[in-house]
C-alpha cells in the first residue's frame, strides 16, 4: 500500500451546514494493511475512535476531541432549530464530560476540551447558540492549524540536535499520524532529512499494539528515511553495540518537574539509554505539560483490555484465563531525560524552573 499524501489523519468535512458536517479520520487500527477512512457523524463514534485507538497520539486526540465537541452539539441544530442558551451550554457540558471519559492519560484531550469550553463561556450572552456553534468550530480549526505549525517548530529545534550520519531510535509512534501533520519525535527526523542530513532510525515495534511496527516504520519508509524495525527487547542491545547516537520519543503528559508519561516501554528505553551513555530526548508541544501535577507519580495511567495481550490481533497467544497486567503507559523520570524539545526550544537540563521559564517565554 502506498501513502496518499492528500489523505489527512484528521479533517473536518464541511457540508455547508453545521449539523450535517463530520470529522473524517484514518482508522489507524488497520494500518499498514488497509487505509480505511472513517466518517464520524456522532459523538459516540468520536468517543469510540479515541478509546479504541482509531485516532491516537496526544495532539491528534486533542484535535479529535475539539471537533468531537462540535459534533456533540449538532443534534441541537437539526432541521434548522435554534436551541436556547441553557440547552446549548447543558449539551456542551455533557459532551465535554462524555469525551473526557474516553482516555485518561493524554493531557491534550483535556486541554482541548477545556479550551473549547472556555471559548464558549467567553462568548456566553454575546450571540445566539447558532453563532456560538460556529465560533466553536472555528476554535477547533484553529487548534488543528496551530498543531501543524507547532509540529514544524518542534522538528526545527530537534533537528539541531541531530548530526549528519546519526543513527537514532524511537519508541511507539509520534509522527504525522499522531498529530495534525508532521509529528513530534518523527518531526525531528523529517526536519533533519529535509536539511540534507543522512540518518538511520531504529523503530521499536512497541508491544502489545505494535504502533512502531504498523505506523512508525510505515511513515518513515513512506518518506524515504532509512529505517530498521526491531523488537522492543532489542533496544538495549543496539545501544550496547554502539549503533544508536540518540533516542527521540513523544509524550502523552509531562508533569511540572519533567517526569514524562509515554507509551509503555519508554521507561525501559530511557534506562538503557542512560546505562549506555545515549542522549534521551522527549519531543512534545507545551500543551502536553500538566503543571497541575507536581511529578509523575500523580499521572493517571490507563489500563487496557487484557485481551490486547492474550489475544492480540485475533490470534490467541496465552491461556484465556491467565491474569494480565496491561498498562498503556509508563513514566520516565526527568533525571533520565537529556532534554525536552518543544515548539519554543529545547528544555535542558529538565527541571521545574527551566520548564516554567520555557512555557512562560512562549
Amino acid at each position: 500500500m502506498t501513502h496518499d499524501k492528500n489523505v489527512e489523519t484528521l479533517n473536518w468535512i464541511d457540508a455547508g451546514n453545521f449539523s450535517q458536517s463530520c470529522l473524517r479520520m484514518i482508522d489507524q487500527t488497520l494500518l499498514p494493511v488497509e487505509l480505511k477512512i472513517l466518517d464520524c457523524r456522532t459523538i459516540e463514534i468520536v468517543w469510540e475512535a479515541i478509546k479504541m485507538l482509531r485516532v491516537r497520539g496526544a495532539p491528534a486526540i486533542g484535535i479529535a476531541a475539539a471537533y468531537g465537541l462540535c459534533i456533540g452539539l449538532q443534534p441541537l441544530f437539526h432541521d434548522g432549530d435554534e436551541p436556547s442558551e441553557t440547552e446549548f451550554f447543558d449539551k456542551l457540558k455533557a459532551s465535554h464530560d462524555y469525551l473526557a471519559g474516553s482516555r485518561p492519560t493524554a493531557v491534550n484531550l483535556f486541554w482541548a476540551l477545556d479550551r473549547m469550553t472556555a471559548k464558549a463561556e467567553s462568548l456566553r450572552g454575546a450571540m445566539p447558540p447558532s453563532q456560538l456553534a460556529d465560533a466553536l468550530l472555528a476554535e477547533a480549526r484553529l487548534i488543528h492549524e496551530e498543531d501543524r505549525r507547532i509540529c514544524r517548530a518542534i522538528g526545527h529545534h530537534g533537528a539541531a540536535l541531530v548530526r549528519d550520519g546519526d543513527s537514532l531510535l524511537t519508541h511507539c509512534n509520534a509522527g504525522g499520524l499522531a498529530t495534525a501533520d508532521y509529528g513530534t519525535a518523527l518531526a525531528v527526523f523529517f526536519a533533519a532529512t529535509e536539511q540534507g542530513k543522512k540518518i538511520h532510525v531504529f523503530a521499536d515495534e512497541t508491544r502489545p499494539l505494535l504502533q512502531g511496527a504498523r505506523l512508525t516504520s510505515w511513515e518513515l519508509w513512506q518518506r524515504g528515511i532509512d529505517v530498521t524495525l526491531i523488537c522492543d527487547s532489542m533496544a538495549a542491545l543496539v545501544m550496547r553495540q554502539g549503533k544508536v547516537n540518540a533516542v527521540f520519543v513523544g509524550a502523552d503528559r509531562i508533569a511540572a518537574n519533567g517526569d514524562t508519561a509515554n507509551k509503555i516501554g519508554t521507561y525501559g528505553v530511557a534506562v538503557a539509554a542512560r546505562a549506555h551513555g545515549v542522549p534521551f530526548y522527549v519531543a512534545a508541544p507545551v500543551s502536553t505539560f500538566d503543571l497541575t501535577i507536581a511529578d509523575g507519580n500523580l499521572i493517571p495511567i490507563e489500563e487496557r483490555n487484557p485481551d490486547e495481550i492474550r489475544c492480540g490481533f485475533g490470534t490467541r497467544t496465552a491461556p484465556a484465563e491467565v491474569r494480565v497486567y496491561n498498562p498503556a503507559f509508563d513514566v520516565t523520570p526527568a533525571e533520565l531525560i537529556t532534554g525536552i524539545v518543544t515548539e519554543h526550544g529545547v528544555i535542558s537540563p529538565v527541571h521545574c524552573e527551566n520548564i516554567a521559564t520555557m512555557i512562560n517565554a512562549g
